[in-house]
């Protein structure tokens, strides 16, 4: 993500970024050619990846198709779909463990660590093996090192497992420049962002799991509304369905149980994998496996056969889909592009299966295993700083420390929080904090400190001319907008008199990476402090606020109609309460206030039927109720810039 959202990430003619697809099943790495995106292959010559590591005898790490036999002969050295366990803990993998072979080290800190062989390692280390053949993969092809990327996540990776996606990349030797999510990426491969507005659903069938996101696209930039899925569903479950009927098939006929034969069982895999590819082009195939004895097991299935057998793991794909459209607030018509993305899209039916939920033909021109890494070179041909092909094209950025004003009593009201994507427009209310107050001082923060003293100051403005009136009264609407070239406007207006000011500023001009991690890091070691520090803040405001309300009350008639006795014990609890007020202990202040309210209820009720019985003479019910103020509560008070 860099340092914020206007990065130079400008490179030499001899350096590349290139685009990386970290798969659960498979990984690739890709590259802008030109002007069209192009995958990288092995050294075997395969596109793909099998995201399989595995420690040979000597404890050196293999990765791909070389890795796959070591899940047969020796699979406490190997692992697969590592992918699953990035930025979880040992709690919350204990049901999906049960799927796999390898098991947890004995000992465990608060990062997850793998057993393989006589060797401990946490889920990134083994991603960043993987990452590691892909760059050598990379840097074969170019003849040229390669150190900066752009790595795909899926769009519901919550920020542990990003995290643990960067530290991967990083430890591979890697400058993780984004990470874009996955459906994102598909649907910039299709170039779906040059249609500039609409909404694309993104259908991903994968070997072991099932998402479907909602893309919003708007001015050519994509913003993920929903998403659902199944992490447990995917091509493996057609697979072993296929498997299962092969077992049946061979212990009834040849009286043999090979459940157990692990290699076996492994062959049976993939000549079942080849009948099923082999059904989505043509309308019959062959299952072929010698088996052991000098056996072989031959069986041949139809599309029609294959498509009765699968049918009811493909329906599971619909519930998903259709709660991501009403979490979107959407309907299948209001979908105007479908996007496949796995390897499992290329069966006929699946494709069917989609083409009825949605009522449209779906994308499937790009190979659906390759068309996350095509989207992933695209934008890093972006940050590159771009070709012709790509030089138009605006991405989506997140905002790397919060943003927000400066309170009365000096304390930060965030407006927009660390890590939200961008372009980003939120609003909120305030008010003013004294009575006649006609400038207000809009003091604009970086950071995520609890005080504006220890945050960065960007900008300053004041908000002029609002007309005088009780403080509380005004309603003012403060707007943060980043726009996608990472612009920040801050807008203020109050919406009684219609009176407004605005200031541009560029919220990350000056910091560094490190700056913006220290300002991090800050605020997590001081993070209980800052908290007590401003309780104890809005505490004397509160306070403040009903030591003034009191000094009115003294002076109104209703004092008078007090008994001595009620304004003695008023007089007691004010005391107390100025008396705790100057010290930070906010506990004993909120103490103080809930005494001095509760004694000052009888007074508060005498005051207000004497105010409506003074708004009601002679006026409407509707202009008394615009003078006493009535409608929301009133929000937090700004801090006055001048009074006039």
């Amino acid at each position: 993500m860099g340092n914020g959202l206007q990065i130079d990430f400008g490179t030499s003619a001899a350096e590349r970024v290139v685009g990386i697809d970290l798969g659960t099943t498979n990984s690739l790495v890709a590259f802008l050619q030109g002007a069209t995106p192009v995958v990288i292959p092995g050294e075997d010559g395969s596109n793909l990846v099998p995201s399989v590591v595995a420690l040979d005898a000597a404890g050196q790490p293999i990765v791909g198709n070389a890795a796959r036999p070591y899940l047969i002969k020796t699979p406490e050295r190997a692992i697969y779909s590592v992918k699953r366990l990035m930025g979880r803990g040992a709690a919350d993998i204990q049901e999906e463990l049960k799927l796999f072979p390898f098991h947890l080290a004995e000992k465990q800190d608060n990062a997850l660590r793998i057993q393989l062989g006589e060797n401990i390692f946490s889920p990134p280390e083994i991603s960043a093996t993987i990452l590691r053949q892909l760059k050598r993969n990379a840097e074969r092809f170019f003849g040229a090192p390669v150190t900066q990327a752009v790595i795909t996540v899926p769009a519901y990776f919550n920020d542990a497992q990003r995290q643990a996606t960067k530290d991967a990349g990083r430890i591979a030797g890697l400058d993780v420049l984004r990470l874009v999510n996955e459906p994102t990426a598909a649907a910039l491969a299709y170039g779906l962002d040059k249609k500039k507005n609409g909404i694309v659903a993104v259908y991903d069938l994968g070997g072991g799991t099932f998402d479907i996101s909602i893309l919003k696209l708007h001015d050519g930039i994509f913003e993920v509304i929903a998403t659902n899925g199944d992490t447990h569903l995917g091509g493996d479950d057609l697979d072993n369905l296929l498997i299962a009927v092969a077992l049946e098939d061979i212990a009834g006929d040849m009286k043999l149980d090979l459940r157990s034969s692990g290699e076996t069982v492994q062959s049976i895999r993939r000549a079942v994998i080849e009948a099923k590819v082999a059904l989505s082009t043509y309308d019959a195939a062959t299952i072929d496996v010698a088996l052991p004895g000098g056996g072989k097991y031959q069986r041949e299935i139809t599309r029609a056969q294959l498509e009765r057998l699968i049918e009811p793991v493909l329906q599971r794909t619909i519930g998903p889909c259709k709660q991501a459209l009403k979490d979107a607030r959407l309907s299948a018509d209001d979908i105007e592009e479908v996007v496949l993305v796995g390897g499992s899209t290329r069966i006929p039916r699946v494709r069917a299966l989609v083409r009825e939920l949605f009522q449209r033909e779906p994308h499937c021109e790009l190979n659906p295993d390759e068309v996350v890494a095509l989207g992933a070179a695209v934008q890093a041909d972006i940050l590159s700083g771009g070709s012709k092909a790509t030089e138009d094209m605006l991405l989506l950025d997140v905002t790397p420390l919060s943003l927000g004003i400066e309170q009365l009593g000096g304390v930060t009201a965030k407006i927009i929080h660390r890590n939200s994507t961008i372009p980003a427009s939120v609003t909120e209310h305030f008010t003013t904090a004294v009575d006649g107050q006609t400038n207000v001082a809009i003091h604009v923060l970086q950071g995520e400190r609890e005080l504006a003293a220890d945050c960065r100051s960007l900008a300053r403005f004041d908000l002029k001319g609002v007309p005088p009136m009780p403080a509380g009264i005004p309603r003012i609407e403060v707007r943060f907008l980043i726009d996608a070239n990472g612009i920040l406007q801050v807008m203020a207006r109050e919406q009684r008199s219609g009176r407004e000011a605005e200031i541009e500023v560029k919220p990350t001009y000056g910091l560094t990476d490190e700056q913006v991690e220290q300002m991090i890091l800050d605020s997590f070691d001081h993070a209980e402090e800052d908290f007590a520090r401003r309780q104890a803040v809005e505490a004397r405001l509160e306070a403040e606020s009903i030591q003034m309300a009191l000094a009115k009350g003294k002076s109104s008639p209703a004092w008078g109609r007090l008994t001595d006795a009620e304004r003695r014990t008023i007089a007691e609890y004010e005391n107390d309460l100025a008396r705790v007020k100057p010290a930070d202990d906010y506990k004993a202040i909120r103490k103080a206030i809930d005494a001095l309210n509760r004694a000052t209820t009888r007074l508060a009720e005498l005051m207000m039927d004497s105010a409506v019985a003074d708004a009601l003479h002679g006026k409407t019910m509707d202009s008394a109720g615009d003078e006493l103020g009535e409608g929301p509560s009133a929000p937090h008070p700004i801090a006055p810039a001048e009074i006039e």
